[in-house]
């Protein structure tokens, strides 16, 4: 079910973005209501599988504390949009003529906004009432996640106030969008009992059919489980009811908009049935794989860089793993700055095995074949590792601003909260990154010439095989590019500009030069990242040979991940303290 509901979501995103008929107000929202219930489901779900798979029963509390947050925030960005999407249909059916002038793209985004915006301010009200409670009569959560009544209920002193804001805060944040949603159906049956013919009246009811359906299976089901819960006195009964509510509502909602709605049927099935070329001229065919031209087609070079790239790949695969081991491994790094680092080198990994091993493949085989699968499997996931890795650094420079500007301040500002959540977000960012580079690969068209003069698959490479206009392609491309390159970079260059502020202010040498140690690593990998990438980008833009440009692009994909492990063992004592114990440990 779990899988199911994730592809489905995924299934009406893509949709969505890949079919430019479905770029209007209501889709819009119907991809924020797929991408919440993918959230939505994924804060319960996974958790529970791993209980189930592994016979543990266990959660801490700062991670009952995170689920039941994302919980929050999640169903209430449901019940907003679905009130959001009542409004748009209202908008569409009594104002037809006004629609596009009302609901333009600033209003949407802004309705987006507020829902997020009230999102987190309930999920936020909830959250202070949880950790007002301080200790708890039982640890028991008679349900497969924790839910704020639940953990009321255990709590050793009385909590009639917290139950009573508790309701009130539910009442609100359920109440309102309902009613919205009532008043804006009300509106709707009104103007189309106005319409003379029964023709007219069924096509403005049909817009409006999947939509009713999902609000009524989403408060349908949440009635319910609130129902059960205070009615049945037995726990099993209640959790089954939460699974109808958790589970079942966000698998069912996309095939409630698939089956019911043609527009969205017709994309899925073009979707389905669609080659990355059409076939309508001679200069194009249905294209099944691309060739890599790679690095060199000599054969003995070729074995030479099968032994010299393996060699760089298992390195990095070690030391990125031994900065992981030793931090996961030792109590006393188990600070942000660490944590953050992991988490890098965790990048680090997935961006070379999204590369590496491919090419490795086709160097020991002689072959140049890559699927039309693998190609964009090989985009998504370069573009989600480099992505991350590069907010991860900007998140890394936040750490030493508030690390040394505000050092009495940093356990309190720096708490295993913000960190998971500042991980989250780029997590978020990177993914809407990658997805968007593969949507518009996916709907390039391709001429007979396959040949991609690299060793792996690139979006810019792609761009340049493609037979269709690609300049909104590439303009869309640069922005993103520039978005999520620039902002990042534009937020180290601030945290160092108020670092080196801070320092100078410093009357000591030797505490300038302690302040400025914790730093070097740090900036060295920065300046290893961006300086590689920015000589990738000049060559792509000075050189006209391909193959100049795949010798620098080496620099970044390979050299990069390798360095950066040995950048922070050699340059930090509490790393290579931590790596002599395992070494000793192992002896």
């Amino acid at each position: 079910m779990y899988l199911i509901t994730m592809l489905g979501n995924l299934l009406i995103i893509l949709a969505v973005t890949s079919d430019r008929r479905l770029h209007t107000p209501m889709y819009f929202f119907l991809s924020i209501l797929s991408l919440s219930d993918i959230g939505f489901t994924s804060t319960t779900v996974p958790k529970m599988l791993v209980d189930i798979q592994s016979h543990s029963r266990a959660i801490s509390y700062g991670g009952c504390l995170t689920q039941m947050s994302l919980f929050i925030i999640f169903i209430c960005m449901d019940d907003m949009l679905l009130t959001v999407m009542a409004y748009d249909r209202f908008v569409a059916i009594c104002h037809p003529l006004h629609y596009s002038l009302i609901m333009n793209p600033r209003l949407c985004v802004s309705f987006a906004l507020l829902s997020l915006f009230i999102s987190l301010v309930d999920s936020q009200l909830h959250n202070l009432i949880a950790l007002q409670l301080t200790c708890f009569k039982d640890v028991e959560v008679a349900n497969f996640f924790c839910h704020p009544s639940q953990l009321l209920n255990l709590a050793c002193a009385t909590t009639f106030a917290q139950k009573v804001v508790t309701y009130c805060v539910g009442a609100i944040f359920g109440f309102f969008p309902m009613a919205g949603i009532l008043f804006s159906y009300y509106k709707i049956v009104s103007s189309v009992l106005k319409i003379p013919s029964s023709g007219g009246r069924h096509k403005a009811f049909s817009t409006c059919g999947s939509h009713l359906s999902v609000v009524c299976l989403f408060y349908g089901t949440g009635i319910g489980t609130y129902l059960d819960s205070s009615v049945s006195h037995f726990p099993s009964n209640s959790v089954a009811a939460s699974v109808m509510y958790a589970v079942v509502t966000p698998m069912l909602n996309p095939f409630i908009y698939s089956m019911r709605n043609r527009d969205i049927s017709r994309t899925l099935k073009r979707l389905y049935r669609r080659c990355p070329i059409h076939s309508r001229t001679d200069n194009l065919t249905c294209v099944w794989e691309f060739l890599l031209l790679g690095l060199s087609q000599d054969p003995e070079l070729q074995s030479l860089l099968l032994v010299l790239f393996l060699t760089l790949y298992l390195v990095t695969m070690l030391g990125n793993l031994l900065i992981i081991l030793a931090v996961g491994s030792d109590p006393h790094l188990h600070t942000p700055m660490y944590f953050f680092l992991s988490i890098l080198s965790l990048a680090d990994i997935g961006f070379s095995n999204s590369i590496v091993p491919q090419m490795l493949t086709n160097l020991q085989t002689h072959s140049k074949s890559i699927s039309y699968a693998g190609c964009l499997t090989q985009v998504f996931f370069s573009y989600l590792f480099g992505c991350l890795e590069c907010l991860l650094l900007g998140v890394m420079a936040y750490d030493r601003l508030v690390a040394i500007c505000h050092p009495l301040h940093y356990q309190v500002i720096m708490h295993p909260r913000l960190c998971g959540g500042l991980v989250l977000v780029t997590l978020f960012f990177s993914l809407l990154d990658a997805q968007m580079h593969c949507s518009m690969v996916s709907h390039l068209t391709f001429c007979t010439e396959v040949e991609i003069p690299h060793f792996f698959c690139e979006a810019s490479q792609l761009l340049t095989l493609a037979c269709s206009d690609i300049s909104s392609d590439s303009i869309l491309i640069y922005m993103v590019r520039v978005v999520f390159g620039g902002v990042p970079f534009s937020g180290i260059f601030y945290s160092y500009t108020r670092i080196v502020t801070s320092i100078m202010k410093i009357p000591s040498r030797a505490g300038k030069y302690k302040a400025f140690s914790t730093c070097g690593s740090h900036l060295s990998v920065v300046g290893l990242f961006y300086g590689t990438a920015t000589g990738v980008y000049l060559a792509s833009a000075i050189s006209q040979s391909p193959r100049m440009v795949a010798v620098v692009a080496v620099m970044y994909t390979m050299v990069t991940p390798l360095l950066n492990p040995f950048i922070y063992s050699l340059r930090n004592r509490d790393i290579k303290r931590a790596l002599l114990r395992i070494l000793r440990r192992m002896e």
